[in-house]
Parts: C-alpha cells; sequence; structure tokens
C-alpha cells in the first residue's frame, strides 16, 4: 500500500475527463442518428469533429468487406454506404478503444475485447427478446464499464493492495476496491457517463447492473439483458481483467426477467460468431482498432 492516501472520486473522475480521445463524441452521435430529420450530411458534420474517427470511417467504407467499386470520397458518401447502424458500431467501439489507449496499464486491447464481446451479447440479447432496442444495448455493454479505465489511470499503485484484500477475504473486486479506495469503478463510470451527458437511462445502467434489486425500475430491463450478457462475455474469458471471473450472477432476477440458461447457452455461439467477425485474430491479445 503506497504511503499516501488513494485520489478522491471527485479527483478520479477530473483526471479521466481531462484525457484526450474520451468517449464524449458518442452521446452526440446517438442523438444525430436517432433523429428523423438528420441528413447524412448532419451526421457526418458529427463525426467529422473527431479526425480520427472521420478517418476511421472512410477506411472501413472503402474496405474490401464492403466491395465499393468506386471508392467514397468525404465522410456523408461514407455514412451512406456503411448505414446507420454498422456507422454506430464503428464509432462506439473506436472512441472506446482510443480511449483504452489513453489509460489503460495492462494488455493492450483487454479492455475493449470484454467490451466488445459484453455489447454484442447484450445486442444479441435484445434481438432475441425485443424488449429493449439493440443499438441501446450494444451501447450499455460497450460504456458500462469505463469506470475500470479511469481508475487504472489514477489508481494504479493501489491495485496491490486491493486484489490482496480481494485474495485474503475471496469477495468482489468492488468490494475491495471501496475498502481500499472508498469508492468502486461501478461509482466512477456512472459519474464519467453523467459528466459526458449521457442518456440518464445510461447512467442508471452502469451504476446498477452489478447489483440489479436496487435499480430504478425504468432501467431494469436493459439491466436485465446487460447483467445476462456480463455474465456470457464473462463465460468467453476474451479481455476479463482482474475480479472479472468474480462477477456475481443474480440467477433469479435473470429467471424473472425470461433470462433461462437454455436461452443464454443458445445465444452464446451467436455472440462468439459476431465477435470473431468483428475482432478476426483480435479476439484473444493485440490492441483493438477498427
Amino acid at each position: 500500500m503506497p504511503d499516501y492516501k488513494p485520489p478522491s472520486l471527485e479527483q478520479v473522475c477530473e483526471r479521466a475527463l481531462r484525457l484526450p480521445c474520451s468517449p464524449a463524441l458518442l452521446p452526440r452521435l446517438i442523438m444525430a442518428l436517432q433523429s428523423h430529420d438528420s441528413s447524412a450530411d448532419d451526421i457526418a458534420a458529427v463525426v467529422t469533429v473527431d479526425p480520427g474517427l472521420a478517418s476511421a470511417t472512410l477506411r472501413l467504407a472503402n474496405s474490401a468487406y464492403f466491395g465499393a467499386a468506386i471508392p467514397a470520397e468525404n465522410v456523408a458518401e461514407a455514412v451512406i454506404r456503411l448505414g446507420q447502424h454498422e456507422l454506430y458500431r464503428l464509432a462506439a467501439l473506436a472512441l472506446v478503444s482510443r480511449w483504452e489507449s489513453g489509460t489503460a496499464s495492462g494488455e493492450a486491447g483487454d479492455f475493449c475485447r470484454h467490451a466488445l464481446c459484453t455489447a454484442l451479447a447484450a445486442e444479441v440479447l435484445a434481438e432475441t427478446t425485443e424488449r429493449v432496442p439493440p443499438q441501446t444495448a450494444y451501447t450499455a455493454g460497450l460504456v458500462c464499464d469505463l469506470g475500470k479505465l479511469a481508475l487504472t489511470h489514477a489508481c494504479a499503485d493501489f491495485y496491490p493492495a486491493i486484489r490482496a484484500h480481494s485474495a485474503a477475504n475471496h469477495c468482489a473486486w468492488t468490494d475491495s476496491e471501496r475498502t481500499v479506495l472508498g469508492y468502486d469503478y461501478v461509482e466512477v463510470g456512472a459519474h464519467l457517463l453523467k459528466a459526458w451527458n449521457f442518456p440518464k437511462l445510461l447512467v442508471a445502467v452502469a451504476d446498477f447492473y452489478l447489483h440489479p434489486t436496487d435499480a430504478p425500475a425504468e432501467a431494469l430491463p436493459l439491466i436485465a439483458h446487460l447483467h445476462a450478457a456480463k455474465y456470457i462475455a464473462t463465460s468467453f474469458g476474451p479481455g476479463v481483467g482482474e475480479g472479472g471471473f468474480l462477477f456475481e450472477l443474480n440467477e433469479t432476477f435473470l429467471l424473472e426477467w425470461g433470462f433461462t440458461p437454455e436461452l443464454l447457452q443458445e445465444a452464446m455461439p451467436i455472440v462468439h460468431e459476431r465477435a470473431i467477425s468483428r475482432l478476426r485474430d483480435k479476439l484473444s491479445q493485440g490492441m483493438v482498432s477498427m
């Protein structure tokens, strides 16, 4: 344990908000894509605020995957070619993976690998149940653990003490974080999403998905999908960080929302296939980039 106090929750968030390449652009893109009045030019105007994202958008639109004979010459053309669904997937993953590169100290891409598997699992489950929008479920899976990156950046010196406490007491990683730091990554993540102006629903989901019975009623459908998605993503293994396998599954809660073992088992190969399609040889190692 360092001979100085850990930073406060407010200090951790303040440091994280100063980091470059944050996912702060994502709520603006969500609003643009959801508006019936938004044209390709309107969406392109949001994308081009971030040069790296604009470049990635053009690169993907002109890739062999889309097989276009004539290259897209600008972001608006790329938006039309990709379609809103594919564009959103690209943008969300690109923004989160780039923020990881500025915060993480572990194996490159581990956080983003697990976040993407969680996002894809939430999306597949939403498509299956038709109870929440798949894009919202995908977003929740991708951003729910961003607090982990902020803690890695600000509190890495305290991780040995957190690790030792968790091992000695056989408790959840978040319990050990609260003992050592006074807060956990879940609280940090919810604070960051609120500061970045994410929708209130996503803030609530990030705040309560580990303890769904304490959540507000309006967030429960999405939390149920995310809770089940975390189980699927953790079962796969790629990118699961320290304490990840100590995830406490609330089976009673999932059964109440219709997530039976059979349903989860049926979803697993679909999620795995999508993860391989998206990450290819980087499913198990290497920095994730699109």
